[in-house]
């Protein structure tokens, strides 16, 4: 009798303990050391050094799964420190450029590391995150424009409306062919 459930071996099963116990391990590792150097500033660091135990789980535990917050949270770590290095030398709309940027690069992250990941029970490449990715690109990418990319983005804003009607205009044609 074949099913399509995965098998449950004990190797798995250790296997998932081992990166459970490694990635509560880490959180807490990093949350004690954020409240040990707190005046320090060491809270910009620690959403890019979760970001990155998800992503060290995803390859130890072959589960592509742990690629999604760890793009994630590795894209807004490092847009957070980008902007705050900034503070002084760029406006708020260009800060805010860069951390949209970086966030984009943390979804584009998870498509091209499932690319090199090999998760047995998962497609061989998750797509579906650039498209998050490209219109946070798309939008940090406006905002760097200064005014001209402000203008555009008030374009978008209004016509993007438009985009839902197309999609659904096409789903109803797919419908009735």
């Amino acid at each position: 009798m074949t099913t399509n459930e995965p098998q449950k071996t004990e190797g798995g099963k250790r296997r998932s303990g081992l990166v459970g116990g490694l990635i509560l391990i880490g959180i807490g590792i990093l949350l004690l050391l954020q409240n040990v150097f707190a005046s320090r500033n060491f809270g910009m660091y620690v959403p890019l050094l979760l970001g990155l135990v998800f992503i060290a789980a995803a390859f130890l535990a072959s589960r592509r799964g742990f690629l999604i917050p760890g793009g994630i949270l590795t894209g807004i770590g490092a847009g957070v420190l980008i902007a705050q290095r900034l503070d002084g030398f760029a406006d708020g709309n260009r800060q805010g450029g860069f951390f949209l940027l970086c966030f984009a690069a943390g979804w584009v992250l998870i498509s091209l590391l499932s690319l090199v990941l090999k998760d047995p029970e998962g497609p061989a490449w998750m797509r579906w995150p650039l498209i998050p990715g490209g219109i946070l690109g798309l939008i940090g990418g406006l905002l760097l424009l200064g005014t001209s990319g402000l203008r555009w983005l008030s374009y978008i804003q209004q016509g993007w409306p438009v985009l839902l009607i197309l999609a659904g205009l096409y789903l109803l044609y797919k419908w009735i062919k």
